[in-house]
Order: C-alpha cells, then structure tokens, then sequence
C-alpha cells in the first residue's frame, strides 16, 4: 500500500466540505424582526425539509436554510435558488415542532434578495414573481394573458409552452382583454402603502434604526 494514499482500493475518499463558521448576528436579527419568526429557535428537527414538495429540485432545504440564516451567511441564502422555488404551501409551517413561520421567512428572504439586489442563480422565480404582482398591483387581480406577456419579456423565454396557448384559448382558460376588480383602487394603495413601508425598512438594515419622529407618524396612520 502507498505510505502517501492510504485509502484502501475499492472505498471512495471523501469530498472536502466548506467550513462555515458563525458570522454577525445582524443578518438573523433583520429576518426574524421582518418575518416575525422566532428563526432562532430552530433546533433542526429536519421535518420542514421532510414535508417540502419542492426540497428534492432545490440547492437548499428549507432546514439548511434555517441554519444559514443562524450562522449569518446572508450572501448564500439571499443568492440561492431555493427561496424562489418555495411554493408557500406552508407545510414547513405546519410541521414545525417550535411553531416557526418558516413560509413567513421565505417570503422576507425574496423581499431582501430584491432589495439588496443579490445574484441569483435563475431568473424565472423571480421574473414570475415580478410579472405576478404587476398584474395584481394594476388590475386588482391577476390577468393571466398580461401576466403571461409580462413573464416572458422578463425572463426572455420567449417560446417555451407556446404550443398550449391554441389548446387554452379553445377552452376559454384565457381572455385578451383584462378584468379589473372593483378593489382595483385599494388594491394599488396597499401596493403604494407596502413600498413605504419597505423602504423604511431597507433604511433600518443599512443605516441603522428608524429615526423616532419616523416611527410615530407612521403610527398615526
């Protein structure tokens, strides 16, 4: 046997991992005063990722995720594919033992990712999610052949699944002209009240706390 290989013939050597070491506690603060999670009670049972639809076709289970965010690495979670994958279904919510909304925090993970404008790995999660809320934000509802038009332009897919618009047109599953809710109004100020109210936040995690006089006009709303 050689003295400089002394892994026996026949046995796989193991592949080197990355070690990651604990980093700033800033990152897991943000998220769980945004979600309003408890994240740090998370003791990795592991039954969110059991119970996750879409944990085999992702980069991270929802447990690892969890871990991430408790360790500080704010670059890994914010650029991972996983986030955008995440079908809000909430079975991870329902299954945690320590009542954690880890549905909440995925959603705060994607607000952060826009924000900070991270790397991510795909653009269709994020172009469907774009295409998603410009259709609601101006129709009060989802206009599917606009929210359609919307996704390919982003995500410059442009001839994927064309194929199945003749077989949806012909069973009226869509209309080219939009309905708009009779919400439409209201719809857009909530859309108006929620930017504000992000950038407010976006100024806590970069400069630090709202100034007072700040916080107590937006209470006075």
């Amino acid at each position: 046997m050689n003295a400089v290989n002394s892994t026996p013939v026949g046995t796989v050597s193991p592949k080197p991992s990355r070690q990651i070491e604990w980093a700033d506690p800033a990152f897991l603060r943000e998220v769980e005063r945004r979600s309003g999670a408890p994240v740090s009670a998370c003791f990795q049972c592991h039954k969110c990722s059991s119970g996750c639809p879409v944990g085999p076709d992702v980069d991270l289970l929802s447990s690892q995720i969890m871990r991430l965010i408790n360790l500080g690495e704010k670059d890994e979670v914010l650029e991972s594919e996983a986030i955008w994958a995440c079908a809000s279904c909430e079975a991870c919510t329902a299954r945690c033992p320590m009542e954690i909304d880890i549905a909440a925090v995925m959603d705060t993970l994607r607000m952060m990712a826009v924000e900070r404008k991270a790397a991510l790995p795909g653009t269709r999660g994020s172009s469907f999610n774009r295409a998603f809320l410009t259709s609601v934000r101006w129709h009060g509802r989802v206009f599917e052949a606009g929210m359609m038009a919307l996704y390919k332009l982003f995500s410059r897919d442009f001839f994927s699944d064309l194929e199945k618009l003749p077989k949806m047109l012909a069973k009226r599953k869509l209309s080219f002209l939009p309905h708009f809710s009779r919400s439409a109004r209201q719809v857009r100020k909530v859309f108006r009240r929620a930017e504000e109210e992000e950038k407010s936040r976006s100024g806590f995690s970069e400069t630090g706390p709202v100034p007072q006089e700040r916080t107590q006009e937006k209470s006075k709303l």
